[in-house]
C-alpha cells in the first residue's frame, strides 16, 4: 500500500490535544458488504447500514479492491452520467484512466486523487490502462461520493487532478503516524482538494502500537473507516478492523489505535479519515443522480437521455470486458 510515504521524523507534527479538549466517542461500528462494480471490480460498500443522516454530507464510499489482477482480468466502468453531486475516486495502489465529456482526464496512479465535481451533468469512464490490463497487478482504491447543497447542484461540471505529490503531510505527535490531507484542514494545514461543501479527507497509516490523535472540526460529522489492518478507535478502545467503519459522536478529536500486532502483509494500519458539515436537505438518490426531489431526479433522466451532459469524445476511452 504505497500511496506516498515520508519520513515522518521531518515532518510538521500534530499538536497535542488541550486540557479542554474532548475525544469524540463511537456511536456505531458496522462491517461493509461485499460486491461489484461497474464491469466487475469487486468493492466494499463502505455505508451499507448506516443512517444517512450520520453520514450527510456524504452520499456513497467503495473500497475498490485491493486485488491482485491476472493479466487480463482488471475491469472498470462504462461511459455513465452523474448530476447533483461530486466524485472523489482516491488510488492507493494501481492505475485508473479517467476521462469526461466536458474534457477533464487523465491517469489515476499511487496516490493520485481524482476529483470531479457532476453539477449539472457530465458523462464520465473509469477504466483500466491498457498496459495494466495487459500485465495485471495490484489495484486498491477508494471512490466517495460527496452531496452537493441545492445552491450548488447545478454548477458548472468541474474536474481536479490531485497528484499524490500535492497532498499535505503530518506526523502525530509522537511520529508514529503519517497523515496525508488529500481535502480541508486538520489544525494549521490544508489540503490541496477545492470543494462545494467544506470537508476533510485524509489518509492516515499507523504504525504497530502507535496512536494518532487529530483535531477535528467540531462542526463537522466524524466517519473512521478501516482500509488495512487492526486497531481501536474513540476513547474507550473499540475494536475494528479492515473493512469496517465508526460513526463517531460530537467532539473536539479523532484517536485511532493501531494493534502491536499486524498480519505480515498488512504491515500498519491504515485509516481513512472523513468528516464534513451536513447539509440537512432533502436527499433524492437514484443511480447516478443525487437530487433534493422526486422532480428533479426525473428531470435528471430526461436532460441525460435528450443529451444535456454532453457528448462521449470522439477518441473515448472505451472499458475493458474481461473475455471479449
Amino acid at each position: 500500500m504505497p500511496a506516498i510515504t515520508a519520513d515522518t521524523i521531518s515532518l510538521p507534527r500534530i499538536a497535542s490535544a488541550a486540557p479542554s479538549e474532548t475525544e469524540r466517542p463511537v456511536r456505531s461500528i458496522t462491517t461493509g458488504p461485499r460486491g461489484y462494480e461497474g464491469e466487475g471490480f469487486p468493492v466494499v460498500r463502505a455505508f451499507a447500514g448506516v443512517s444517512p443522516a450520520d453520514l450527510d454530507p456524504f452520499v456513497h464510499m467503495d473500497q475498490m479492491g485491493e486485488v491482485e489482477y491476472e493479466p487480463g482480468e482488471p475491469t472498470g466502468t462504462d461511459w455513465h452520467p452523474h448530476r447533483g453531486f461530486e466524485t472523489v475516486t482516491y488510488m492507493i495502489d494501481g492505475r485508473f484512466a479517467h476521462q469526461d465529456s466536458h474534457g477533464g482526464g487523465g491517469l489515476i496512479t499511487d496516490g493520485a486523487t481524482q476529483w470531479m465535481t457532476a453539477g449539472s451533468g457530465i458523462l464520465h469512464i473509469e477504466t483500466p490502462p491498457a498496459e495494466l490490463v495487459e500485465s495485471g497487478g495490484l489495484f486498491h482504491g477508494l471512490q466517495l461520493w460527496v452531496n452537493l447543497p441545492k445552491k450548488d447542484k447545478f454548477a458548472a461540471p468541474r474536474y481536479q487532478a490531485i497528484e499524490g505529490t500535492d497532498v499535505t503531510l503530518l506526523s502525530s505527535d509522537d511520529g508514529g503516524a503519517l497523515v496525508r490531507v488529500i481535502a480541508g484542514e486538520i489544525g494549521d494545514a490544508t489540503g490541496p482538494g477545492g470543494t462545494h461543501t467544506p470537508i476533510t479527507m485524509a489518509h492516515a497509516t499507523i504504525a504497530p502500537g502507535a496512536r494518532l490523535d487529530v483535531p477535528w472540526n467540531r462542526k463537522f460529522n466524524a466517519l473512521v473507516y478501516i482500509l488495512s489492518g487492526r486497531g481501536t478507535v474513540g476513547p474507550v478502545g473499540h475494536p475494528i478492523h479492515q473493512g469496517q467503519l465508526a460513526v463517531l459522536g460530537p467532539g473536539d478529536r479523532i484517536t485511532v489505535a493501531a494493534d502491536a500486532g499486524q498480519d505480515s502483509n498488512r504491515p500498519a494500519l491504515e485509516v481513512l479519515l472523513l468528516g464534513g458539515q451536513p447539509i440537512r436537505e432533502p436527499v433524492f438518490h437514484y443511480g447516478p443522480f443525487v437530487m433534493n426531489s422526486k422532480s428533479e431526479l426525473i428531470e435528471a433522466f430526461e436532460d441525460f437521455q435528450s443529451g444535456k451532459f454532453g457528448q462521449i469524445p470522439p477518441n473515448a476511452l472505451k472499458p475493458h470486458r474481461p473475455g471479449r
